[in-house]
Order: structure tokens, then sequence, then C-alpha cells
């Protein structure tokens, strides 16, 4: 214990641990207080996410950037090679991104085929839909099964990375490293129950659309976490282990996470959930699939290429914040 602890006293982003227990006071104090546990649920994922980010460098320093980049994708969906860096552009295994690009290319068109069956009979679209999800959702499982061992066993050595072993030392125990990211993934999934339960209120409070405040707020805070290793990573050119991090969660969502839930619903949901979504949505999902194929093709990376997808990014989050609330489901 004595790692964590000196990481906190010398880490100043990480005195703000100190909200998490806030947070969950107030929530069970004021559960109405919806905007100050908007607020103090942002400012306590924040710190958690960089405690998560260093304990998840520390898995990855001994079993591998694609194996730590699954499982930090992994416990955050719970709640979603290194290179030298003297290179001017750091690469990236194509094998890695073709494969995640593959995965919600084929998720994408799931998402499609609801919709399109829905359209073509306005009297029974709904069941159909129903039922067409639930065939859907378990192709989607299986095929994000396969994908897990062809990504980790039969075809390792495309997706592995060349440095791995070498940075040893710098980094936790494993055993104290793993057991710190089941904590603070908990940790995580219980203050980001608040922040999802009490952002719709403040999101009105505020004058947010849902559509923004589904698409782009609750997607950024929930998924802090996994952003901050992916960043992390890439600022070491690390690349591998940051793309495995944010298509591999992208992917996990989408393939075995929202299957899994429809599947669940038709045991422990009101009604059945079906994979019918607006199109707005799925529209923006085919877009950032085929803009992640494009960039992971060429193996390669560059700063200007991280400014446009942040540009592509501020192009959705503007579209959203101009919807008008009420106008269709937030999802």
């Amino acid at each position: 214990m004595n790692l964590p602890l000196k990481e906190i006293r010398y880490n100043p982003l990480l005195w703000m641990l100190v909200f998490v227990p806030i947070v969950l006071v107030v929530e069970h104090a004021a559960p109405s207080a919806h905007t100050a546990l908007f607020v103090l649920a942002v400012l306590a994922i924040v710190p958690l996410a960089a405690l998560l980010s260093h304990a998840t460098e520390s898995v990855a320093e001994r079993t591998g950037d694609a194996i730590g980049g699954l499982l930090n994708a992994t416990l955050g969906n719970l709640t979603e090679l290194t290179w030298r860096a003297s290179e001017s552009c750091p690469r990236v295994h194509r094998a890695g991104g073709r494969l995640y690009a593959a995965l919600l290319l084929m998720a994408t068109i799931a998402l499609l085929a609801p919709a399109a069956v829905a359209d073509l009979d306005l009297a029974r679209g709904d069941v159909m839909a129903q039922k067409l999800s639930a065939g859907l959702a378990v192709l989607l499982i299986c095929a994000y099964g396969l994908g897990l061992p062809f990504s980790l066993k039969t075809h390792k050595e495309l997706f592995g990375s060349e440095d791995h072993g070498k940075a040893g030392g710098a980094g936790w125990p494993i055993g104290l490293a793993v057991g710190t990211l089941i904590a603070v993934t908990v940790l995580v999934a219980l203050v980001s129950e608040i922040f999802v339960s009490s952002v719709q209120k403040a999101g009105e409070t505020l004058g947010l659309s849902p559509a923004f405040v589904g698409f782009i707020i609750v997607a950024l805070v929930c998924a802090a976490a996994e952003m901050a290793v992916a960043f992390s990573a890439a600022r070491k050119n690390r690349l591998d282990m940051s793309v495995s991090i944010a298509l591999g969660s992208a992917s996990q969502i989408a393939l075995f996470v929202a299957p899994v839930l429809v599947l669940l619903s038709y045991i422990v949901g009101p009604k059945p959930m079906d994979l019918q979504f607006w199109p707005g949505a799925v529209t923006m999902v085919m877009i950032a699939t085929v803009t992640a194929c494009f960039i992971t093709n060429g193996g390669r990376s560059a700063w200007f290429i991280g400014a446009l997808l942040l540009f592509i990014y501020a192009i959705f989050a503007m579209t959203l914040y101009m919807v008008p609330p009420g106008s269709h489901a937030p999802i």
C-alpha cells in the first residue's frame, strides 16, 4: 500500500480523491441536489481516472499493451508497443486498427438493419425489430468472442508490442496494479452511477439538450478513466495501447455490452430492448468508424491528424448541441 499512498502524496491531482467520499455522502444525504451531485461526480472521476491510468500502465509493462488495453477497456466498460520517441510519426500496428474498424463496421451495419425492417411494416415494425435485434445480438457477441482469441492467441504476433518487457521496474508490482485497477473501477462505477442519475436534471438546469448530454457529457465523463490511460500512452508514443483502449472500448460496447443488454432485457427488463437507435446517432457512428479505418490503415500518426480528429468530434458536439430538446430520444 505504500506505493499508492506515495503516488497520492506527491501528485496534487490525486488530492482530489477527497471528492469521492464527499459525493457518496452528498448523494445519500441530498439525492435531489442534482446540480451539486453533477459537479462533485465530475471532480471525483478526474483523480480516479489518473489513478487508473498509472495502474493500467503498470499492468501493461508486464503483460503487453494489447492485454493492458483490453483490461482497461473491459474494466472501464463495467460502468467502456512502444515505439521510439525519436520518430517524427509514431507508428501503430495496422492489424489492430483494421480489426477494431472491421468490428465497428459490422456493429454499425447491425444497427442499421432494425431501422430498415421497422420502416417496412408500420403495423408489425416494432415486433420485427425486436426479433431481429435478438438475432443480431447473438451474432455480435459471437463476432466479439472470436476476435479475442484472434488478437490474443492465434495471431497475437500481429498485435504485440516490440519492446514488451524492456520497461520493467518503473511501475507497481502486478498484484498491486491489478488490485488497484479493480478497486478504482468499483469506485468509478459508483461515482458514474451518481453522475448519470443527476446529469439529466443538471442538464435541464444548465439549458443543455438531452442529445448533447447523452452523447457528449455522459460519454466524456464516464469514459474519463479510459481516456486518461489512452492519452498517457499516446504521449509516450505507445500508440498500440492507446488504440487498443480507444477502439477496443468502442467495439466492446457495440459488440458485447449492448447485445448482452438486449438479451438480458428479455429476462429482467420491463420489455424487450432492441437495437433501433436514432438515425443521426448511427450516422455518426458510421462516420467515426470510417474515419478510424482511414487513420489506422496508414500505420502512422502525427499531431495534425490528431487535430483533425478533434475537429471532427467538435462537429459532432456542435451538431448535437443545436438539436432542440424533445425532438428525439437521447440515445
